[in-house]
């Protein structure tokens, strides 16, 4: 639909928004399901859980409009605050943070829990970003070098350190896949993402056979390798989620019906282990359709990175691609044996503050690209004084439209 004087009229990406809205609703659904029967997590209030997901999911949506509604270019001025708060919170968890389940990642403030390596995701992915479009905007050489990579990869690696002094393995592969995607998107050379790959394996190589993981992690990822080397220790999580998913069927067992999900037998249902409980109770369908719902959402981050012709929202919004895709394939692939227990979260769906914000914030940042691209009428809210300053004539593209 065109506006007067032949401007396009703003739009969201609304595929994208029914695809998360869809998540949302499901994730809700699992989360009340999955507790409103286990007294001793709600404390006999069946509704507890499906009262705290739903101001989760408010919170979550007013991040998101908040960070849509800003113009591109607070964003970027705002990104190098964002990087430092994330860092400054993982630093504070490995001082006076909470060790749950043998990682310390979780800062306790009043009655809430915050996981701050859950926001570094996101600090990296805008703090790359912002490198590689600082570096190659206005310039003649638009190309990504080695100075940009090892400034990108030196802003990952400040935060992956700090998440491994936890440990957090989960949160670790996640971030290095998002990183290498950054990189890929970004331009980096064939032989920069060779080496990566080279060490990567090396360096998990070297962590598993010298000595470098913690006793429950080896476990864990013994007992993925062969699930029945003990099915009562660390091969239960493995064992209990199977059964759970081969018991939904084609249509389920029905909300609120399934019977491991109902009796207790996946641990950490409501979080980390959320999609046995879709596989339980809405069956095949279900369970497709969740992983057909995030497969929109990661379409949709591709497309949007692919149309914009900013840098920096080319590789945010593939980063975001990479962080929201390998994490939603490490969940699902440890619910089904595919993949180690590592204790990550299924984006949109899971419950927890931190993952649901951190989510909406990368959603607000991929309404944010698609808006800027679409219209050449930039956001409105709230234009920074100076901003003229930012180098890059991309920056100021949706002024010169309007002569």
């Amino acid at each position: 639909m065109n506006t007067r004087g032949g401007l396009r009229a703003p739009g969201l990406d609304w595929l994208l928004m029914l695809a998360v809205a869809g998540l949302l609703v499901i994730g809700t659904l699992a989360v009340w399901s999955t507790t409103s029967g286990r007294d001793l997590l709600t404390a006999g209030d069946p509704t507890a859980y499906l009262r705290k997901q739903l101001v989760n999911v408010a919170i979550g949506v007013v991040l998101m409009v908040l960070v849509l509604a800003t113009d591109h270019r607070w964003v970027r001025i705002l990104a190098p605050l964002v990087y430092v708060f994330s860092v400054a919170g993982l630093v504070l968890v490995l001082t006076m943070g909470s060790t749950i389940n043998g990682s310390r990642s979780w800062l306790q403030l009043g009655g809430m829990s915050i996981q701050p390596s859950e926001f570094a995701k996101l600090a990296v992915v805008v703090g790359m970003a912002l490198l590689v479009a600082e570096r190659t905007e206005g310039s003649w050489r638009r190309s990504v070098g080695t100075v940009e990579v090892v400034g990108m990869l030196l802003i990952a690696a400040l935060p992956a350190a700090l998440i491994m002094g936890q440990p957090d393995l989960g949160t670790m592969l996640v971030l290095s896949a998002t990183v290498f995607g950054a990189l890929a998107v970004a331009g980096a050379p064939r032989r920069w993402l060779a080496g990566l790959l080279v060490a990567g394996v090396a360096a998990a190589a070297l962590a598993v056979s010298g000595g470098l993981l913690k006793d429950y992690q080896l476990a864990r990822f013994m007992a993925f390798t062969d699930p029945d080397l003990d099915p009562r220790g660390a091969g239960y999580n493995t064992e209990q989620a199977r059964i759970a998913v081969g018991n939904g069927g084609l249509y389920g067992q029905g909300l609120f019906d399934g019977s491991q999900t109902q009796s207790g037998f996946v641990p950490e249902q409501h979080t980390d282990f959320i999609f046995t409980a879709v596989g339980e109770e809405l069956g095949l369908l279900g369970a497709g359709l969740v992983i057909a719902l995030l497969g929109v959402v990661i379409w949709r981050a591709l497309s949007i990175a692919a149309a914009t012709d900013d840098m920096f929202g080319r590789v945010a919004a593939a980063g975001i691609a990479c962080w929201f895709g390998f994490q939603a394939f490490q969940n699902i692939g440890m619910c089904l044996g595919i993949m180690p227990v590592t204790g990550v979260p299924l984006p949109f769906v899971s419950y927890g503050g931190s993952s649901m914000f951190a989510g909406m914030l990368a959603l607000g940042l991929l309404q944010n690209v698609h808006l800027r691209n679409s219209t050449s009428l930039p956001t409105r809210l709230l234009v920074p004084v100076g901003a003229r300053g930012i180098r890059g004539a991309s920056a100021l593209r949706g002024s010169s439209t309007r002569r």
